[in-house]
Parts: C-alpha cells; sequence; structure tokens
C-alpha cells in the first residue's frame, strides 16, 4: 500500500464483510494510511463523493465488499 502510494497510484482493498472493512480501515488508518470504506451503509451520495475523492488523490486506499462487482472505472487505481 505504501509503495502504490508513493507512485501516486490509488489501491482497492476487497474484504468479505462490512465489519471487516471498518476495521481495516481503521488499522491502515491509525498506520498513517490516507483510507476510505464502501460498503451497503454508505448513502449513494457519499458514495459517488469516495470515488470522486479517490480519482482526485484525497486519499490512497479505498476498502470495501465486491468493489469488483460495481464496475468502477478507476484508471488512477494500480493493478
Amino acid at each position: 500500500v505504501r509503495v502504490r502510494a508513493e507512485r501516486d497510484e490509488r489501491v482497492l482493498v476487497t474484504t468479505l464483510t462490512k465489519k471487516m472493512a471498518e476495521d481495516l480501515t481503521a488499522y491502515l488508518a491509525d498506520r498513517g494510511v490516507r483510507v476510505e470504506y464502501l460498503h451497503s451503509d454508505v448513502d449513494t451520495l457519499r458514495r459517488v463523493e469516495l470515488l470522486r475523492e479517490l480519482r482526485l488523490g484525497k486519499f490512497d486506499v479505498l476498502v470495501g465488499i465486491n468493489l469488483l462487482r460495481e464496475g468502477l472505472d478507476l484508471p488512477e487505481v494500480s493493478l
């Protein structure tokens, strides 16, 4: 994660549960990583804001459930 962030790349992390997404987000944030989470409890407007902020580089890591199923178009994310 840190290597990708230093290269100005974004990272998507997929988890199995909402709690895992929230816990991993807290863990990474405690270690100085700019991170946010996305799951079904996040309302639609906030989801749009989060994706926009990820594109703009306001944070480096997006943690969520089934992110790859969402059909996201994020060229800023490295593989």
